[in-house]
């Protein structure tokens, strides 16, 4: 059983600037809650109770989220407020969490090498936190299945439009059945003139932990970064890896038009605010 999970939470947000200059990223709300939240919460759905989230200067927000608030909760006490203090017990109680810091921001491979230690010659899950994914079985959960059938690496896939080449890394595909496919080879950003396929390997991973001694040989590329992709490309030449094309609804929140999409449609997904909110949307002259 998988029971380790990795999130790479180290990186400037620079997309989201000025607001990310106080406020990690990974914090801003999606509707009530910060979006690593998510990302927690399908980790735990998916039968992970183990997890590192890597930091960086500046994010210590991130810590004191997910850590106890005696005071805070003392208060909500003396005042009976009980939903808000349960609301506030459960955020500190969700899972098992540690932290390490990326000292120099030097890719997302180098991030994930970082949880060597930590993973312990174990299989174990990365998520990004930039992708929200709404499904009805756990992005995660769908590669473990896939991970328990085969044995080897997974990652999850999408397919994307030609603008999508140029932002994600794209597969070289061999269809193993109607959602999986074995990678035969993965670009980085290609574009769509040197793209294999339309598939997409998005933030949702399983590894087993020979992926570090492929991330250990990955060569930084030419801003100094080690990538996860190219790792992963490495080790599809020795054993196989596999893609899974999921299945679900994913917003990319790491732009600011996927954060905007993601609230409102998550937000129509709650009966408190679906009435209100296509009140709103109906009001709306363009």
């Amino acid at each position: 059983m998988i029971k380790k999970a990795v999130i790479p939470a180290a990186g400037f947000g620079t997309r989201f600037l000025p607001v990310t200059k106080a406020i990690p990223k990974e914090m801003l709300p999606v509707v009530d809650k910060p979006l690593i939240q998510y990302g927690i919460e399908e980790i735990i759905s998916s039968g992970m109770d183990q997890i590192l989230i890597i930091t960086s200067r500046n994010k210590s927000s991130i810590e004191d989220y997910f850590d106890k608030n005696p005071e805070l909760e003392k208060v909500l006490e003396e005042k009976d407020k009980r939903d808000l203090l349960e609301e506030v017990k459960k955020v500190s109680d969700l899972a098992k969490i540690v932290y390490i810091r990326q000292k120099e921001m030097m890719g997302l491979g180098h991030a994930v090498l970082l949880a060597k230690d930590f993973v312990n010659n174990e299989p174990f899950a990365v998520l990004l936190p930039d992708d929200i994914i709404d499904s009805e079985i756990p992005c995660l959960k769908q590669l473990v299945e896939v991970y328990s059938e085969y044995s080897c690496s997974v990652v999850a896939l999408e397919r994307v439009d030609e603008e999508g080449t140029w932002r994600y890394g794209i597969i070289k595909p061999r269809q193993i059945s109607d959602r999986v496919f074995k990678i035969e080879d993965v670009i980085e950003k290609p574009g769509p003139e040197r793209a294999y396929s339309d598939l997409a390997v998005i933030g949702r991973y399983v590894f087993e932990p020979d992926i570090f001694s492929e991330l250990e040989r990955t060569k930084p590329d030419s801003r100094g970064e080690i990538q996860l992709t190219d790792a992963f490309g490495l080790l599809s030449k020795k054993r196989p890896v596999y893609g899974l094309l999921f299945e679900g609804r994913r917003y990319d929140v790491g732009n600011k038009f996927g954060f905007i999409e993601a609230n409102i449609r998550l937000a129509l997904k709650r009966k408190e605010f679906e009435a209100k909110i296509k009140e709103i949307l109906s009001s709306l002259k363009y």
